[in-house]
């Protein structure tokens, strides 16, 4: 490890569906965080690791930030707003729109109490033209003294190495919190729970609210072959989505359980048996056990 090697935790914020779980898996290379169509789909922090010859940055994945409507809903804010106050540079996603939307003014306003040099990232810059792009830069540069502000493309990883080299001028000289080779801190199963979360949401669209949790109630490489038996559950607030999940004569839980086997045996890099069972649970977005049991545990925060 050479003598100035740096290293440093970094936080990406910003209003819920901007593309900052895109841009931490392409940051990273790997699918770590999950994706989806839907607002507040990112319900835990997730820390992913980029390790390269010179430094080491954790990079903070938190849930969007927003107005929340249930104990799942001030669980995420609260684990959003805690990362703030804890991180070497904090990361600002936006999409390239000129207005500012009062979402973003709020977060603006909890940027002001922040000590950290704080980066405005404008995501999705292929989706606009250059002319608009100034404006927005314009407009957002007369709210907040930001460090540094990066147009960028998390889906087509474009100026990503701008973005890191930025990154690079700010952290400090550190030790390796962690090992080469470990790409986030999250177990094993709750990335898979995610995996399965994501192709239901991917699949449902908007058939049925975010009411969904996933839990992996068991995981067993098996004696005599390669092959890992996985069995979990989705969790649904009310019987209708039941139905909704498992579709016609099962359609739609086969297509969402064959979907998230391919993206874990990529993850595991091995052959996965999953089997999905579905349960209602009234009303767990607001139950202090379940949410607990589903891994949204405010005292970890």
């Amino acid at each position: 490890m050479s003598n100035n090697f740096k290293s440093g935790f970094v936080s990406l914020i910003g209003r819920p569906n901007v593309g900052k779980s895109t841009l931490m898996n392409c940051l990273i290379g790997e699918k770590i965080a999950i994706i989806s169509s839907k607002p507040q789909t990112t319900r835990n922090k997730i820390q992913s690791i980029l390790t390269t010859d010179d430094m080491q940055v954790i990079f903070i994945d938190t849930p969007g930030l927003h107005t929340p409507k249930s104990k799942l809903g001030d669980y995420m804010v609260k684990s959003a707003e805690n990362t703030l106050s804890n991180v070497d540079i904090v990361m600002y996603l936006i999409e390239p729109f000129e207005k500012i939307k009062d979402s973003d003014r709020a977060i603006l306003d909890r940027l002001a109490r922040v000590k950290a040099p704080v980066f405005l990232i404008i995501n999705k810059i292929d989706t606009v033209e250059k002319p608009e792009l100034l404006k927005v830069i314009e407009a957002y540069s007369k709210e907040y003294p930001f460090k540094e502000i990066i147009p960028i493309s998390a889906l087509k990883n474009k100026n990503t190495q701008d973005l890191l080299n930025a990154i690079k001028k700010y952290i400090p000289e550190g030790p390796k919190y962690f090992p080469d080779d470990m790409i986030t801190d999250q177990p094993e199963r709750q990335i898979i729970a995610e995996i399965i979360r994501e192709k239901a949401l991917y699949l449902l669209q908007d058939e049925i609210p975010h009411g969904i949790a996933v839990e992996i109630t068991s995981m067993k490489p098996r004696k005599d072959k390669d092959i890992t038996d996985i069995e979990a559950t989705i969790y649904c607030e009310r019987e209708s989505h039941k139905g909704i999940i498992i579709g016609k004569q099962g359609s739609m839980l086969k297509k969402i359980g064959s979907n998230a086997r391919r993206d874990i045996e990529r993850f595991i890099a091995g052959s996965v048996n999953l089997q999905i069972w579905i349960k209602v649970k009234k009303d767990w977005r607001d139950s202090d056990f379940l949410l607990r049991n589903f891994g949204y545990d405010d005292k970890k925060i």
